[in-house]
């Protein structure tokens, strides 16, 4: 039949008529959002096959900590080994790479020497205003001489390199050099023994002056205390911080005044004990002159009465007697105060035995005194605060002017009680 084949036609015709038609009319395709691709460091341009620059994403290769050699110390030389550094200063600047210590930048620590062949960068580990604080973080208030961390080095204001000195393969940091801190040590500590020593057997803290008895020192002096104190103090302090820190330029405006103060509290009390003992000394010497004269005049009125005695009782003679008698009795009055004066300023002058530190320092002889008590509390006070800035900043402590003056006034108030308080 001839039905099927123009329907096989006719479909045939409007297929060809649909493509005619969709070639003539421009479609718009369906918008729609490119994949989201990770973030690359670096990318390049390339030509695509219709002529148009296409963006081809290129990985930045990142340095790698390798090992370390050398002793991590202050002041000390350190070689860092790092994989791709060559690759990674084409494109950035080694020189400004820093070392990374517990995750923290030692700041203008930069590399003295660059061997990018052999990817090692050496440092010389010191102290710049820029990373006083980090080093002061990493060795202040140690336990110990050396302690463990983590080593990377990095750009000061970017992060760390990855690096095998991580939490699980720490370096050892150290924090005093082992033959110098024995050293150092050591000299300290003869130095507080002799001191110890010579404070207990000689007269070099204590009340000067001949001993009170065989085998007995003089009492405690609180202000060469205070002075010996505040010496030994910062004398190790010193020493320690320049150990640990290579310092030199430590001692503090503050520390200079608050010695000062030491000292003219220690000088002005021997002035005033001086003073006293002088005092004393003339008083001795003048009663003493003045007894002699005393008994040569009993002497002579002794003598005068008996010679009136002897001679004819007349009533001239009666009143001369009567003179030499009251005369006689005057004398002999004044003889008996004098002795009494004497004896007393025996006594004050005579030499007294230490009864104990604590108890030499801070009474005299009408027993314990609050200004003494004040001025020895503190320097106690300010000695802790001294300790404890040394240790956690390894730094002398810069006391404010008012602190300085509380202590100048309690210094003063000592010295002032001191005018009227007996030895």
């Amino acid at each position: 039949m001839q039905i099927p084949k123009l329907v096989q036609l006719a479909a045939l015709l409007i297929i060809t008529t649909g493509t005619v038609f969709a070639q003539g009319t421009p479609q718009q395709k369906p918008a729609t959002s490119p994949p989201a691709t990770a973030a690359t460091p670096a990318a390049s341009p390339t030509p695509s096959n219709n002529g148009e620059p296409t963006v081809t994403a290129v990985k930045e290769v990142k340095p790698r900590v390798i090992s370390m050699a050398g002793t991590l110390e202050l002041d000390d030389i350190v070689e860092v080994d790092l994989e791709n550094l060559e690759k990674w200063a084409e494109t950035n600047d080694a020189s400004k790479l820093v070392p990374y210590i517990n995750g923290r930048a030692i700041k203008g620590n930069y590399p003295e020497e660059i061997h990018l062949e052999r990817g090692r960068l050496i440092y010389h580990l010191e102290i710049t205003p820029d990373n006083k604080d980090v080093w002061t973080d990493l060795l202040g208030a140690p336990t110990a001489i050396r302690h463990p961390v983590t080593l990377s080095v990095g750009l000061e204001n970017g992060s760390a390199f990855e690096s095998i000195h991580a939490r699980d393969n720490p370096v050892i940091l150290t924090v005093i050099s082992p033959v110098y801190g024995l050293i150092a040590l050591l000299v300290i500590t003869v130095t507080l023994v002799l001191l110890l020593w010579l404070a207990r057997s000689t007269n070099i803290i204590r009340e000067p002056g001949p001993p009170p008895a065989p085998g007995k020192r003089r009492p405690f002096n609180l202000g060469r205390a205070q002075m010996a104190f505040w010496f030994f103090l910062v004398y190790s302090s010193y020493m320690a911080i320049w150990l640990i820190t290579d310092a030199l330029d430590t001692i503090t405006p503050s520390l200079l005044a608050l010695m000062g103060i030491s000292a003219g509290t220690a000088l002005g009390e021997a002035l005033i004990d001086n003073g006293k003992d002088s005092a004393r000394t003339n008083q001795v010497q003048d009663l003493t002159a003045e007894k002699q004269a005393v008994e040569q005049s009993i002497a002579q009125s002794q003598s005068d009465l008996d010679a009136n005695v002897v001679a004819s009782a007349t009533v001239a003679d009666q009143s001369n007697r009567d003179v030499l008698n009251r005369q006689l009795t005057e004398s002999r009055t004044r003889l008996g105060q004098i002795n009494q004066q004497l004896r007393a300023l025996d006594a004050q002058q005579a030499p007294t035995a230490s009864a104990g530190f604590l108890r030499d320092i801070l009474s005299d002889a009408s027993g314990y005194s609050f200004h003494r008590f004040q001025i020895f509390a503190w320097t106690i006070v300010l000695g802790i605060i001294f300790m404890s800035s040394v240790y956690n900043n390894l730094s002398m402590p810069e006391f404010s002017t008012t602190l300085l003056g509380l202590m100048g006034l309690s210094a003063g108030t000592y010295i002032g009680f001191k005018f009227p308080e007996q030895k």
